[in-house]
């Protein structure tokens, strides 16, 4: 009796007992932030990176809403946005760096048309019949000649970033279809960076 008490002891008990304090060892240990970071980091690149090819643009960026600092004397956030993410071909300029702690509300006109839709197609900024949702300005400046701007959110249905696609060398009227792949896409990196913001 006691040698079948010692085998169960053995057999079943410490095995079961091991798995248990190394799933609370587990739960206890901090993610790697950095390593965590840079891994959906190239994720994302990855991602626009392949857009820009398929879709033959010449900028893919995207950008995230945070918090930069706050009202006087309330104390109340300030709602800002800067590009995160962007991948160009040859003969393009970067414009990342002049997206930096941007504050919502000088973009007002888009950002609110995004959060109430899912994309802004703008296949020629110099067309006057087309709504440009005071994009123009920064389009010239940018040298942008069509652009598709796409609404990021988290699997809840929460407005988190936008994703464009500029062209810059030439004018592009993308087709429905392609537009409903890039709302496919732009879903699923919502997704990623809602993940990763949570996490």
């Amino acid at each position: 009796m006691i040698e079948i008490a010692i085998a169960f002891i053995t057999g079943v008990i410490s095995p079961i007992t091991v798995l248990v304090v190394k799933n609370w060892l587990d739960k206890r240990k901090k993610p790697d932030m950095v390593a965590e970071t840079l891994e959906v980091g190239e994720l994302i690149y990855t991602k626009i990176e392949d857009l820009r090819e398929e879709f033959e643009a010449d900028r893919v960026w995207i950008t995230q809403f945070h918090n930069g600092g706050h009202f006087y004397p309330t104390g109340k956030s300030i709602a800002k946005f800067s590009i995160i993410y962007e991948v160009i071909g040859s003969g393009s300029h970067p414009i990342q760096n002049n997206f930096k702690n941007i504050p919502v509300n000088l973009f007002s006109r888009s950002i609110n048309h995004l959060s109430n839709n899912e994309y802004i197609a703008i296949p020629d900024y110099k067309d006057e019949t087309v709504a440009t949702f005071g994009l123009k300005d920064v389009a010239d400046s940018s040298g942008c000649k069509s652009g598709y701007l796409f609404a990021l959110r988290s699997i809840e249905g929460k407005f988190i970033g936008i994703m464009g696609v500029d062209y810059t060398t030439k004018k592009v009227k993308l087709e429905v279809d392609d537009i409903n792949h890039l709302l496919i896409h732009s879903s699923s990196i919502g997704g990623v960076l809602m993940n990763h913001l949570q996490g």
